[in-house]
């Protein structure tokens, strides 16, 4: 006796499951799973059977009983659960750890690996061993899966599964928070849009040269209208203000990046609010925001003589080495380093 998992293509017509039934009693099969799958040409009706018969011995009974696209691979007892009860299990781990997303995602579908892509690498492929499942506007997970075809319901449960992992849209594009400082002054922390352009202006005039060198790599006095709009596109990243009294005293930015899952983080904040525990609060409210959006680790690049930013994200848990500037360093944190973090 064998385990398989056996997937068959089938008309809508009446008493076409029963001949499918009949079909594996004949070869002394033990239906011991069955999944319905509605899809594009009919229906897929998914079996784990104990049975003796060979491979293509059942393909060729399946075949004679009105199966479409019959494939049968080897199965094991570990996949004789109950599948509710194991997508509430794996739903429950991803809620609690987001962003080991891909992987949680492959268990679910029981794919052979699963992978980032990043913008052009998100369209379809006409492989049907192959699916993506789009993630935010340009990150996406594909997933691949070489002996059994993903179907249309498939995918729907992959997209529900991804949705887990994602913040509800009004409250993350709405949300506004109050941040204590140590000295206890209080900071309004909101979502950067347009609205703020001369605000943001007015936040890089009020900063030393040395603050802006710190940001840009170079004291930009100014913060030119291209990059400003860029920063307030959502589809290439997520921005935060820092309000007091009518001003903008801090700009925090997490910006996608061309490498899947990982994201990078920078901050400006006005040197009369430094030392004062904003930028700690601001890294952790942007790694949050990663770890909803389904990144896996944070980047930031810093100059290495900037020693303030060095003991903020050592403190986060990130990794700092240098890179071939000298006068570089780039720092990385595992969002789950991140996330096991308590809070400051």
């Amino acid at each position: 006796m064998g385990f398989l998992r056996i997937r068959t293509t089938v008309d809508e017509r009446p008493g076409r499951l029963a001949s499918l039934a009949a079909a594996l009693a004949e070869k002394g099969g033990n239906i011991l799973g069955l999944s319905v799958q509605p899809d594009v040409d009919g229906t897929v009706d998914e079996f784990v059977a104990e049975i003796p018969a060979a491979p293509e011995a059942v393909r060729e009974a399946l075949e004679a009983a009105g199966g479409r696209r019959v494939q049968v691979v080897a199965a094991t007892a570990h996949e004789l659960t109950d599948e509710p009860t194991r997508v509430l299990l794996l739903a429950s781990r991803l809620r609690s750890a987001p962003w080991r997303l891909p992987q949680l995602l492959a268990e679910l579908l029981r794919a052979d690996d699963a992978r980032w892509v990043y913008g052009a690498e998100m369209s379809d492929l006409p492989d049907p061993t192959l699916l993506t499942v789009p993630v935010a506007p340009r990150r996406a997970i594909r997933l691949r899966r070489a002996e059994l075809p993903f179907t249309l319901t498939e995918a729907a449960r992959a997209a529900s599964f991804v949705r887990l992992a994602q913040p509800p849209a009004e409250a993350a594009s709405s949300a506004e928070r109050a941040v204590k400082l140590a000295d206890g002054t209080e900071t309004q922390v909101r979502p950067l849009t347009m609205m703020y352009r001369e605000a943001v202006r007015d936040l890089h005039e009020r900063c030393s040269p040395e603050s802006r060198r710190f940001r840009y790599f170079t004291a930009m006095p100014t913060l030119p209208p291209r990059i400003f709009e860029r920063l307030c596109d959502r589809t290439r990243g997520h921005s935060l203000v820092a309000g007091f009294d009518g001003q903008v005293v801090a700009l925090a930015n997490l910006m996608f990046t061309p490498d899947p899952g990982i994201a990078e983080m920078a901050f400006l904040i006005e040197d009369r609010w430094q030392g004062k525990g904003l930028g700690s609060a601001l890294a952790r409210m942007l790694v949050a925001q990663a770890r909803d959006l389904g990144f896996a680790e944070v980047k930031a690049t810093l100059l290495s003589d900037n020693a303030r930013m060095r003991r903020l994200l050592l403190s986060l848990g990130a990794t700092l080495s240098y890179t071939e500037d000298p006068g570089v360093v780039e720092a990385r944190l595992a969002i789950g380093v991140m996330a096991a973090a308590s809070p400051s």
